[in-house]
Formats: C-alpha cells, sequence, structure tokens
C-alpha cells in the first residue's frame, strides 16, 4: 500500500467504524464460510478496527487463536479489547511478518479493491505462504451488480478515487487462481455495500 494512501487510512480510523453497519452483513458471510473450528489458528488481514475479530469473538466455539493485522496502526488503536490469546500486529498485507504456514484459515475482507494490482497479487501470494496446506481464505470485495447503489459506487471511485477509497469493484477469482489458491463457493450481497464473498482453498 503506498505511504500516501497508508495516511488516508490513519485519517480515516477516527469515523471508519460509522460504516462497519456497511459491512457487517458481508462480514458474517464471510465467517461463515470460513467455519473457523476451536482449534484452528485464525488470521485477519486488513482488520481495521476489528469488526471481523468481534463478529468472530461472538460465534460459538472461536478460534483460540486470532491475529488482526493492519497497516494503519491509527486503526488497531480503535479495535479494542480482544479475547485472551488473540492479538493486534501491524504490518503489511504484501509482506506478512509470519512464518510460513503459521495459519489453518485466512479472511481478507475490503483490501483487493484498494490495491493496485501488483499489491493485490503479492497479498494473495503472502497469504497462501502463512495459510497451511489445505486452508482456506476468505476474501470480501466490492462487487459490481447491476444495481443503482453498486453503479453509483463504482462511478463515485472513478471520478474521486481518493475522496471514495475503497469502492472500486473487483471480482477476485482471476487473481486468487493466479496466486495459487482454488476458489471453491462465492457468494454475492446487495445489502450495505455490494460485496462479494469467495471461499478460496490452498492445495
Amino acid at each position: 500500500m503506498a505511504a500516501g494512501r497508508e495516511g488516508t487510512w490513519n485519517r480515516a480510523a477516527r469515523r471508519y467504524a460509522r460504516q462497519e453497519r456497511l459491512e457487517c452483513q458481508a462480514i458474517r458471510r464471510a465467517l461463515k464460510l470460513a467455519a473457523p473450528r476451536p482449534e484452528e489458528e485464525l488470521l485477519d488481514v486488513a482488520t481495521g478496527t476489528g469488526l471481523v475479530l468481534r463478529e468472530l469473538a461472538l460465534r460459538p466455539g472461536p478460534p483460540a487463536r486470532a491475529v488482526g493485522l493492519d497497516r494503519s496502526e491509527a486503526m488497531l488503536a480503535r479495535v479494542g479489547a480482544l479475547p485472551a490469546g488473540w492479538c493486534l500486529v501491524p504490518g503489511d498485507a504484501t509482506a506478512l511478518p509470519f512464518p510460513d504456514a503459521s495459519f489453518d484459515v485466512a479472511l481478507c475482507a475490503y483490501l483487493l479493491h484498494v490495491l493496485e494490482p501488483e499489491a493485490s497479487d503479492a497479498a494473495l501470494a503472502e497469504l497462501r505462504r502463512v495459510v497451511r496446506p489445505g486452508g482456506r481464505l476468505v476474501v470480501v470485495t466490492v462487487w459490481t451488480a447491476r444495481t443503482a447503489s453498486s453503479m453509483l459506487l463504482a462511478g463515485l471511485a472513478r471520478v474521486a478515487p481518493e475522496a471514495f477509497i475503497g469502492l472500486r469493484p473487483l471480482d477476485p477469482r482471476p487473481a486468487l487462481t493466479r496466486a495459487g489458491w482454488t476458489p471453491a463457493r462465492a457468494a454475492v450481497l446487495r445489502e450495505g455495500y455490494p460485496s462479494l464473498i469467495v471461499l478460496a482453498r490452498r492445495g
């Protein structure tokens, strides 16, 4: 992520939680697809203000270990208390600070569509490196289903990409395949942000 864009997220941290209601349904569906088990270790890349971790903590039998990573320390500062055994780590999705095969399952919500293609490919390659063979990845992106709201989002993202950061629609499945993931299931949600949720497996 470019330094200027990191600064954008740092500035947005104070007000970011106000729009989490637009992400909630997609995050809940992503966690349902990921289906993490208590004995598994989970990584949430681009955790932001911690919505994925909060929703995960509410599910029955959450993982004993969950790690939230974000490049914006201002975002991480707003996550709040986490269950015992869970932690936050500052870091870049394109250079994850973890050994190979560290996690059973990973989530990457509302990140890939704000990255340039080269950075998106690097992030997916890094996720494949740190997820164990047979593990799972769920990605969530803004999706351009042919609805008035999604077409408006796409138009705003084209006209003013810095002001409307994160609204560029993206189907991540070709990039997942390039990075060595096998897309397995997908769901489209039109509530909140029009979103595409994709479950992929690591061979």
